[in-house]
């Protein structure tokens, strides 16, 4: 047997085992790149108040490859992800089934949402400005085009251009204002960097709070995290240097990315599925989402958490997250083609 198909075999095989090692017919089979303590009180809720059993399967990487070489004995029946780029490649692969369904097109924004309900939004991801109290003026940074002020030079710090948010942000420059224009910010930004892109978002943090930097692009809700953070208090020291910047509010307003969910096209519980996801849209998960790990609900009327709220309303750009998903290869091309990972 072929290596190739000798490893399909494997993976199909042990994940129908994963999932079914548990699995009753009143039961759905979910893939999951949120780590599981991170989503099973929301999991727990669902079961609660609808009796249906969610079997979890974890998947940092690889979810493609994985429901690819199952094929039609893929034992998944929904998918929950974070950043449009993981759902748009599960799109691109034609492995979802839109769903009609009323609840979730009535909660759920437009521009958050796949106009043939392929995939949904559960909650918004800000990629602001984390700017350090002190060493910045609060009105100095507004807009993201003001990272490219020579004012700013050796001052900011990033993590690699080609990480997922990144790609979202450069990818939503490119739709609103072209390559040309999205290729020049970048250069701008490169010759601010106060050192070689690395690390994570939180890296970024402790680098304004060493003096390093004074001023990163993060996602809003690992503030939420460090600031909360009584295992490691150094964390909360962090947070509490830096202040959160919602950038172009007198323009197009915030870029935001999702955390989303999808139904697999040969899942073999659509019904449930679908009960699942619009159970992650009603009020009672988003405001789990909210308390537990400090994103922004889609749902209308349903408060962010109170740290959040204390940084004040912001408007947010709404530009359809499927238009910024088509403009991320030429995201990840132009990250190569200026060298912003090489630095400053």
């Amino acid at each position: 047997m072929p290596a190739r198909t000798l490893l399909s075999c494997t993976l199909a095989a042990s994940l129908c085992l994963a999932f079914h090692a548990r699995a009753g017919t009143y039961e759905v089979n979910l893939y999951s790149y949120r780590q599981p303590f991170l989503i099973r009180p929301l999991l727990d809720a669902f079961t609660q108040e609808t009796g249906i059993g969610v079997n979890v399967v974890f998947a940092r990487q690889g979810m493609v490859e994985k429901i690819q070489a199952a094929g039609a004995n893929n034992p998944a029946d929904a998918v929950l992800t974070v950043d449009i780029g993981r759902l748009d490649a599960l799109q691109q692969a034609e492995l979802l089934e839109p769903l009609e369904s009323e609840t979730l097109h009535r909660h759920v924004p437009a521009h958050l949402r796949h106009p043939q309900g392929l995939w949904f939004g559960l909650t918004t991801r800000a990629r602001v400005v984390w700017a350090h109290r002190q060493r910045v003026a609060p009105d100095e940074v507004r807009r993201l085009s003001d990272l490219t002020d020579p004012r700013f030079r050796g001052r900011i710090c990033m993590r690699s251009g080609k990480n997922a948010y990144n790609l979202g942000l450069i990818a939503a420059l490119i739709a609103h204002d072209g390559e040309r224009a999205a290729a020049e910010w970048l250069r701008g930004v490169k010759a601010n960097l106060a050192r070689k892109p690395q690390g994570n978002d939180r890296a970024q943090a402790t680098a304004i709070h060493a003096g390093v930097c004074d001023l990163a692009l993060a996602n809003h809700y690992y503030l939420g995290k460090m600031a909360t953070n009584q295992e490691k208090p150094e964390q909360q020291e962090w947070a509490e240097s830096l202040r959160v910047v919602f950038l172009d509010q007198d323009g197009r307003g915030q870029h935001l990315n999702i955390s989303g969910a999808a139904a697999i096209r040969t899942g073999q519980n659509k019904a449930g599925a679908v009960r699942l996801l619009e159970f992650l849209a009603g009020e009672e998960a988003q405001r789990l989402y909210a308390d537990e790990n400090f994103e922004y609900p889609v749902r209308e009327g349903v408060p962010p958490h109170p740290m959040l709220a204390s940084w004040g309303a912001f408007k947010a750009d709404e530009l359809s997250l499927e238009e910024i998903a088509r403009q991320r290869a030429a995201a990840s091309r132009l990250v190569d083609e200026v060298g912003f990972d090489q630095g400053p």
